[in-house]
This record gives structure tokens, C-alpha cells and sequence, in this order.
């Protein structure tokens, strides 16, 4: 009997609200005496999870917000001011480059009416001390290489040229009159610097193979060779020169300016990757430079190796980056993509997709945050940063493939973001040192052996 008066009042909670209008019509399309009898012999769960389940119809659950930062680093480890400069530069970027991003990329030029925008954020040069730098911490600037990545990688590489090769040689290796003279300008965008490493048959084996050469003459040098992808070469104002002495045989470096005679630039074109980034083939034909005019404090290879470690760290988080926007674009797509009626998100493959692409996005930012803070407390080595870019350029190909893969046809569409994350994580795969390179590095720092011929 007590079984008999609960079903009742369960079914009288069920059925006090429903329409009767409604129901008659119900009852044309199914069998409605059959359904009722049916609905006596639910057990209690049974009748509270049928009352849930239609209290609940036509509420829509809110959707967790997109974030790549899914451990919260950001939050924990910066100070207010600077967790505020974060979310000014991705406000910035939200805002001026995400709109015109995929126009300038299939055209292949560049958007010089940022630059001055750029400069107003005050972020160039931003762990340098003096010279109008702002002197804030590695983590910092690796955070806002990764806030550029995430819409575009190319501009993010554009700003580490800039603000990492260029200004980073005068800062490191330059004599105090060249730091006065260069930085302040060139922290402000007044003046726009390249870093002239690479040649055509030289890339990885720039520590002992340089083509181009040196000559002193009296209190000039005399410069020949050639120089290959040369980020901003095609428009920077100063491009440091590294090249090798004849008398020595030692690298040195050297402040080539713009219209200097014997110095011809050649913008490279064709690319599938940072499209946007202008790329330049350098010429030097006896071109003479002043000695005042050569890094005073580069005097081998292993004071230019001092750049290129601080800079490594930086690629490896615009590597986290462009695994970041291509993370949070797919899984933005799959949200409102549907299929079978319902989102794609909701799929057990898609969700195992977009885990995967966390697992591999987290593990990275985990890596850089750490490589950071070594940096900053001066414990930095070679191996270190050279383990963060192997391991983050290799996770990044896997995250922009899979970002691909559930955005299905459209993951190949610019209009989805996807592609160009695609292609661009081939380029940071290669550049700053291939994987092939930096893995020895690594193998020579935990074995006690080189492998290198």
C-alpha cells in the first residue's frame, strides 16, 4: 500500500504542471494509457531520476571557459603589476593583430602600422637593465612571447629578432658607447634591428663553418659573404653581422647599417611558414665597416652562443604559444560544431583529442615556467635551454595536428586560425637550432660524451 501511495504522489509531481492541450496532442503519437501503466512500476531512483531529467529540459548549462593555462602558472606565479601587463598585451593583441592576422599571412607582408602600437606597451628589451628597459624577469617576457605565439607566431618572432637577437648582442656584447647609442632607440621601435647568422649552406654548423669573412684594414673591416633567413632584414635599420676573421679565424660581430655601400638585401619569398615575417638574403660585397662599429665584447663563437642561449628559451615559449591558439581554437570550434545533432565536443574520440593536445600544452608551459625561473636566477645552461626547445617544438607539432584533426575540412581554412598554427609550428620545429642539433647538446651534457662530428 505504502509503495502504491508513493508512486502517486510521485506521479502527481510529475504530471501537476503539464499541459493538457499538450498531452492530448501526446497521446495521438504514442500510446499514453501504456506509458502511464508503465510509469507506476518505477521504482523510487527511478522516479526522482525522471522528475530531474524533465525539470532539467530546456536549461542550458554553461560552457567552462576556454583557457590553455589549465593549472592556473600565470596566476601563481606572477605579481599583480605583471599578471595586469599579461592581460594588457593580450587585450592589445585581441584586439589589433587577431582581425587582420590572416590577411597579412596569406599575403606574406608585414603590418608596419603596429609597430608604433607595439611601442607604446613599453615591452621591448624588457629584462635589460637601464637604457629605458624595464628590467622585469625572464618568466615575464617569456609569458609575453607566448601571448604573442597565441595569435600569431610570426609577430612573435618579428619581437624576439627585435628584442632578443638584435638588442641582446649589443646588450651582452656591446661596448657602453655602442648600448647608448643603439638601445634606447631601438627599445622605443625608432630603430628596427636583424641578427645575420644563418647562410645559405651554413645553419646548424655556425660554430666553426661561417662562409663569410672579415678582413681588418687599418680601423675598418671588410665584410664578403652572404647571409639566408634574416628575420626583418628587408627593413631594418641595423643588422649585426656575425663573420669570421681571417686573422683568427674567430667569429666576431658587427653593426651593419642600412644603405651601407656593399650591402644588399633580398626579401625572400614562397614560404609556408611565418608568412608574415620578412625574411631577407643578405649580400656583403667588400662591404667596410667602421671598427667602431664591431661588437666590442665578441671575440668567438662562444660570446655569440651567449645570445642564442638567452633567445632559445623565448622560442621555446612561442612554441607553447602557437600550441596554445591552436589548442583553444579547436576547442572553441568543437563547442559550437555539431553533428548528429548535438556538439562534437560531446564525442568520447574529440574529447580524448582535446586532452591529449592539454596534456601536451600544460607539460610544456610547466617546462618554461621552470626553464624561467632558472634564467632568472642565473642558473641557465645550454642543455636547459636547448631540452625546452626539443621537447616544446616536438609537442607543438603533435598539439597544432590533432587541433587539425577534430576541426576536420575546416582546420585547413584560415578563417578557422588552425592552418596557420599548422604550418608555423614547422618553421619553430627548425629554427634556433633543428631537434637533431639540440638533442646533442642535451646528450652531450648527461652522457660526458659528444656526438657531434
Amino acid at each position: 500500500m505504502a509503495n502504491i501511495f508513493s508512486s502517486l504522489k510521485n506521479a502527481y509531481q510529475l504530471f501537476k504542471n503539464v499541459d493538457i492541450g499538450k498531452l492530448n496532442e501526446l497521446s495521438k503519437k504514442v500510446d499514453l494509457p501504456k506509458l502511464l501503466n508503465d510509469a507506476t512500476h518505477l521504482d523510487e531512483q527511478q522516479w526522482q531520476g525522471l522528475m530531474k531529467l524533465m525539470s532539467s529540459k530546456g536549461k542550458s548549462k554553461p560552457l567552462p571557459a576556454i583557457e590553455g593555462d589549465f593549472y592556473h602558472l600565470g596566476d601563481e606565479a606572477l605579481k599583480d603589476e605583471d599578471r595586469a601587463l599579461q592581460l594588457k598585451v593580450r587585450a592589445f593583441l585581441e584586439k589589433e593583430l587577431k582581425p587582420i592576422v590572416n590577411q597579412y599571412w596569406l599575403k606574406a607582408e608585414f603590418p608596419f602600422e603596429l609597430i608604433p602600437k607595439i611601442a607604446e606597451l613599453n615591452i621591448c628589451g624588457l629584462t635589460y637593465q637601464g637604457y629605458g628597459c624595464a628590467g622585469k624577469s625572464n618568466l615575464m617576457e617569456g609569458i609575453l612571447a607566448m601571448e604573442m605565439a597565441r595569435i600569431d607566431t610570426s609577430i612573435s618572432t618579428f619581437f624576439g629578432v627585435q628584442s632578443g637577437l638584435a638588442m641582446g648582442s649589443i646588450y651582452l656584447l656591446g661596448s657602453e658607447a655602442q648600448k647608448q647609442q643603439w638601445l634606447p632607440t631601438m627599445q622605443q621601435f625608432k630603430t628596427i634591428g636583424a641578427f645575420g647568422l644563418t647562410e645559405p649552406e651554413v645553419g646548424s654548423g655556425a660554430a666553426g663553418g661561417l662562409g663569410t669573412t672579415a678582413k681588418r684594414k687599418g680601423d675598418r673591416w671588410v665584410l664578403n659573404g652572404q647571409k639566408k633567413w634574416i628575420g626583418n632584414a628587408p627593413f631594418a635599420d641595423v643588422t649585426i653581422i656575425w663573420a669570421r676573421d681571417l686573422d683568427d679565424n674567430q667569429v666576431k660581430g658587427f653593426l651593419v647599417r642600412k644603405g651601407t655601400k656593399g650591402f644588399a638585401v633580398e626579401k625572400m619569398h614562397d614560404k609556408m611558414a611565418l608568412r608574415i615575417v620578412q625574411n631577407g638574403l643578405i649580400t656583403l660585397t667588400n662591404c667596410e665597416v667602421e671598427e667602431a662599429d664591431r661588437l666590442q665584447n665578441a671575440n668567438s663563437f662562444k660570446d655569440t652562443a651567449k645570445v642564442l642561449q638567452m633567445t632559445r628559451a623565448g622560442v621555446a615559449w612561442q612554441a607553447v604559444g602557437c600550441a596554445r591558439g591552436a589548442y583553444e581554437a579547436a576547442l572553441k570550434y568543437t563547442q559550437t560544431r555539431k553533428q548528429f545533432g548535438r556538439p562534437i565536443a560531446s564525442f568520447q574520440l574529440i574529447q580524448n583529442h582535446l586532452v591529449e593536445m592539454l596534456s601536451n600544452l600544460t607539460a610544456m608551459q610547466t617546462l618554461c615556467f621552470r626553464l624561467s625561473q632558472l634564467q632568472d636566477q642565473g642558473l641557465l645552461t645550454d642543455e636547459h635551454a636547448s631540452l625546452a626547445k626539443v621537447f616544446c617544438s616536438m609537442r607543438t607539432r603533435d598539439v597544432v595536428s590533432r587541433a587539425r584533426e577534430v576541426m576536420g575540412g575546416n582546420g585547413i581554412l584560415l578563417e578557422y586560425d588552425v592552418a596557420r598554427f599548422v604550418a608555423d609550428a614547422e618553421a619553430i620545429y627548425s629554427y634556433e637550432g633543428t631537434k637533431e642539433i639540440n638533442t646533442l647538446i642535451v646528450g652531450r651534457a648527461i652522457t660526458g660524451f659528444s656526438a657531434f662530428v
